[in-house]
């Protein structure tokens, strides 16, 4: 893998007296992660500016990343994230939910319905996990599969603390299609529906994504990556009486999860 120079010019390679780390590297993925933060495309002068750190150093550090194939440089000079990045976002998706597959276990056997673990990618939620119900009529959401936030309750538990503008500005790139009769379709309806997720601390999707299907869903708190964990089954067994004593279950599991989260990567 191509080697920077400024690894054995530059101060910044040297490791830092806080962590015990290595400058350069932790710089590089600050500066990837404000990538992603926003949108994926960037110029130096705005890395520089969220960043803190002098052009000179960001030239370099996003020199090493384009030849490493982590960043590519647009024609118009900006610079966006690179498809190398893809590999191992699958992979580390993969994980995740091998990780979680155990607590999404203990969401079935205490509340007997379908559970599943999703992400927000970029504008989309796509599922990296689940766990079936063992009742007959249960529901079944493929691994990998996207949809967008609007319709489902881990889209509102995930994007229930984004600022509004944000929210506003991601259902402008997305649209809000009706996926079915009861699904919200404006900004402002999407809006209250995220304060109602905050005053509850939880979300719901009635018959919103299909007709037929209930979801109560609760973020996972401090995960690496936004993550949100939920369960689903028919409207006539998730219900809102039964939510009383599934969503005490659903924020306990999702806590156990994130500490679980956290110690994947001992000090």
């Amino acid at each position: 893998m191509p080697t920077s120079s400024a690894s054995t010019t530059d101060a910044s390679a040297k490791p830092t007296a806080a962590s015990g780390g290595v400058q350069s590297l932790e710089r590089a993925f600050d500066l990837l992660e404000r990538m992603a933060d926003a949108g994926g495309e960037v110029g130096l002068s705005e890395l520089s500016a969220a960043s803190g750190l002098p052009l000179p150093t960001i030239h370099r550090l996003m020199r090493t990343l384009v030849a490493c194939g982590y960043v590519r440089q647009q024609p118009n000079r900006r610079y966006s994230l690179g498809p190398r990045l893809i590999r191992l976002g699958e992979s580390a998706s993969r994980l995740l939910g091998t990780w979680a597959r155990p607590y999404l276990a203990r969401l079935v056997e205490e509340t007997g319905e379908t559970a599943n673990m999703a992400l927000l990618d970029g504008d989309e939620i796509v599922y990296v996990a689940q766990v079936p119900s063992k009742h007959s009529m249960r529901m079944f959401t493929e691994v990998g599969r996207r949809v967008l936030p609007h319709s489902t309750g881990v889209g509102k538990a995930l994007l229930a603390y984004t600022p509004a503008e944000e929210v506003r500005a991601l259902l402008a790139r997305t649209g809000m299609p009706a996926a079915t009769e009861k699904t919200i379709t404006t900004p402002e309806g999407f809006l209250e529906a995220l304060e109602q997720v905050r005053k509850a601390g939880y979300a719901v999707d009635d018959n919103e994504q299909e007709i037929g299907v209930r979801c109560l869903a609760v973020s996972v708190p401090n995960s690496p990556t936004a993550a949100a964990i939920s369960i689903s089954g028919p409207a006539g067994r998730v219900t809102e009486a039964v939510a009383e004593s599934f969503v005490p279950i659903l924020q306990g599991v999702a806590a156990e999860l994130s500490v679980a989260l956290a110690n994947q990567n001992p000090a």
